[in-house]
């Protein structure tokens, strides 16, 4: 991570009077005056980076992240029959059974719509600065991040509200703007920023890492453009095409030897994959990665050395397991059956019985040893501040650049490219190649390579199998409805103005 970002992320621990409300019908108010503060860059970037942390909470860790990834078929957290982990909200997800209480769904529009508020103080200010010209890339960049915070809300809640001021007027208070006009926001947006924020051609890749670059828009844009007619009812797969395209062509990244590489806390700043990231450094109360706290078997702390006991919390599924061919590396990243140390010598409980972990059994009361465990962010290499690790967090990567080209390309009827970009992919973890290709191998492809990386309810819903495949604990078909999480009550409670999504009333 670079030092500079980190340092800044500390000094926005000082300028929490810029915290976005986080109920509709409550004032914000920021400290510091435009006309003396943001006079220098870095000045300005003290507050930017503040928005990068609010962000990489978000979207690759907490309720957020989680939120989606429950309604998956990768993810799952059964409660314990110690009693550890049951929550109703989650199991409710799991099912696509959730309403307008739900608490997970309460939390992650609050969190979400807290990183837009924070984004429209800091851009307000920098708006303001007496050295506003100076600041365009700043407030491109500040744009850019409250562009990816509406991406998520308008993926989730659809007809959300769309205020782009730091203060909201109690007396008038904002409602529902159509999904598709979300939509049209998030592209003008990305594209007024891309302007003025440089390619990670012309900045010095290492001091400048994790910040936005114009390849990270493209990037954002693109997946947006796989997913418009979902959003909008009309497909954008040229459009996709071409972002990746701007990506691909900058010749700025390529795949890394091992996938594994893009996640060791140690190797990812050199990364050649890694488009964006959201870095981590604990120790200097920089945001934390806690993956290997929630997922792992408290066993683990033995295998790996932790200073800490996991919680044995998220897990994955047979499913996700069965996917993988037995040569393919990527599936050395989940593990299941009997568990070893790193020597191969058999990880034992103290009354000296191998720990053997089997599917999820119980989704109310299981056992210690189920659930299958996904060991993305490596704990090998890590640097820990109690159990908060230093591995960064992965937002986008060139392998899903390459399958989002591949995808698009297929739509658009060239099969044979596609092929070849999928493949590359495969090439890299040792799964064999494929001679043909068919929609299913494309997303299929994608859970393959992005597992637990935040793409796989987007995926589900535009395939189709969200709403007609059942899987584990989800045993019906789904309600087209609930392709749009519900509007919390708490949210239409504090804003009468705002209107339920259908199907939740």
């Amino acid at each position: 991570m670079n030092a500079n970002i980190k340092k800044l992320i500390i000094c926005f621990a000082s300028l929490s009077s810029l915290a976005a409300c986080t109920k509709l019908d409550e004032e914000m108010y920021g400290s510091l005056s435009p006309d003396t503060y943001y006079k220098t860059e870095a000045e300005g970037l003290s507050s930017v980076a503040g928005v990068y942390q609010l962000l990489s909470y978000n979207v690759d860790i907490n309720d957020p992240w989680r939120m989606g990834e429950f309604m998956t078929d990768e993810f799952i957290v059964p409660g314990r029959a110690s009693g550890g982990w049951f929550d109703q909200n989650n199991i409710d997800l799991t099912k696509h059974q959730q309403d307008p209480n739900n608490a997970t769904n309460a939390r992650a529009w609050k969190y979400m719509f807290q990183e837009i508020g924070t984004a429209n103080a800091v851009l307000e200010s920098l708006q303001k600065s007496p050295n506003q010209d100076a600041m365009k890339p700043l407030i491109a960049e500040t744009r850019a991040l409250r562009a990816y915070g509406y991406f998520y809300c308008m993926d989730y809640w659809g007809n959300i509200p769309l205020v782009t001021v730091a203060r909201i007027d109690p007396n008038n208070l904002p409602t529902n703007t159509a999904r598709a006009d979300i939509y049209k926001f998030i592209e003008s947006e990305l594209l007024a920023a891309v302007d003025d924020i440089p390619s990670v051609t012309k900045v010095n890749r290492t001091s400048y890492y994790p910040r936005f670059t114009k390849e990270s828009i493209y990037s954002i844009l693109a997946i947006l453009y796989l997913n418009a007619e979902v959003y909008t009812g009309t497909p954008q797969w040229q459009k996709a095409s071409d972002m990746c395209d701007k990506v691909i062509s900058s010749g700025a990244f390529d795949l890394e030897a091992e996938v594994l590489n893009n996640f060791k806390s140690n190797l990812q700043a050199n990364s050649k994959e890694i488009i964006s990231a959201f870095t981590v450094d604990p120790v200097k109360t920089a945001g934390n990665n806690q993956f290997i706290l929630y997922t792992q078997n408290a066993l683990d702390q033995l295998k790996y050395a932790l200073p800490f006991a996991p919680a044995n919390g998220y897990s994955t599924t047979q499913a996700v397991l069965d996917r993988y061919e037995n040569q393919d590396v990527r599936k050395t990243l989940i593990e299941y059956g009997p568990q070893t140390y790193l020597d191969g010598s058999p990880l034992k409980y103290a009354n000296g019985t191998q720990l053997v972990l089997v599917p999820v059994k119980d989704i109310i009361s299981a056992q210690d040893n189920e659930g299958y465990k996904v060991l993305k962010y490596t704990p090998v290499g890590t640097t820990w501040s109690g159990y908060n690790g230093d591995n960064d967090l992965v937002m986008v990567r060139y392998s899903e650049i390459l399958l989002t080209k591949a995808e698009a390309l297929f739509k658009l009827g060239n099969s044979s490219d596609a092929l070849t970009l999928i493949n590359k992919v495969r090439t890299r973890s040792k799964a064999s190649s494929l001679s043909a290709l068919t929609i299913q191998n494309i997303e299929d492809e994608r859970a393959r390579e992005l597992l637990w990386e935040g793409c796989r309810r987007r995926d589900m819903i535009r395939f189709g199998d969200f709403f007609t495949g059942t899987w584990a604990f989800k045993t019906t078909q789904t309600e087209k409805y609930r392709g749009l999480m519900p509007i919390p009550n708490e949210q239409i409670t504090a804003n009468p103005n705002l209107k339920q999504n259908p199907g939740y009333n």
